[in-house]
């Protein structure tokens, strides 16, 4: 009897596989001849799966896409504040400092061989919304500027740690950054309560 194939959870090993060998050797040198001996597959193999390396990538980078979203998730819960969602997202980075700082330089490497107007460039816009929106999400936050600010102050500690900076501690500077959008938030909060209480009427 022939071997009945799930093909979308085949598909989906592949591109697991594939972290390594684009961390490895960057998404600018590898082949896809590469990449499927290094996953042991035929080239026909992987061209059935994926029609080409960039169409790969972006697969790839969805994938991780969600996989760091729920794993962040699970990360985040039990927490009752903002402060300790964001000191157990801090946490997690840490415990996984390694990937992030090899899917950091991957998207480096990537985004070195697009143009800024090539399509390519779109997977990582689409999976930077869903960052933010994950951060609207996690912390209860409405404002889509302070989303962003979160993401971009994650990429950016990420950037730091990637160029050799040993002494920047990332649990104290998401303790930093709890403890700045605490302040902010109850801010925040005490100007709407102000904007809604009713003017006094005048004598």
């Amino acid at each position: 009897m022939p071997k009945i194939v799930d093909h979308e959870l085949y598909r989906k090993e592949l591109l697991g596989k594939c972290f390594d060998l684009f961390a490895e050797k960057g998404y600018g040198s590898i082949t896809m001849r590469q990449i499927a001996q290094g996953l042991k597959v035929s080239t026909g193999t992987l061209y059935y799966y994926f029609p080409s390396k960039q169409t790969l990538f972006e697969q790839l980078v969805e994938e991780i896409c969600q996989q760091d979203l729920r794993a962040a998730l699970a990360e985040l819960r039990g927490a009752q504040t903002i402060q300790e969602e964001i000191e157990s997202l801090g946490r997690y980075i840490v415990k996984n400092e390694d990937y992030f700082i090899k899917w950091t330089c991957i998207w480096v490497d990537f985004c070195q061989h697009q143009d800024s107007k090539q399509e390519g460039n779109a997977v990582f816009k689409r999976a930077n919304q869903q960052y933010k929106q994950a951060a609207r999400d996690f912390f209860g936050i409405q404002n889509p500027a302070l989303a962003s600010f979160i993401v971009s102050f994650i990429d950016g500690l990420l950037l730091t740690k990637l160029r050799g900076d040993n002494m920047i501690s990332i649990p104290e500077q998401f303790a930093l950054l709890g403890n700045m959008l605490t302040l902010y938030l109850q801010q925040q909060e005490s100007l709407n309560v102000a904007h809604s209480k009713p003017l006094a009427s005048s004598k």
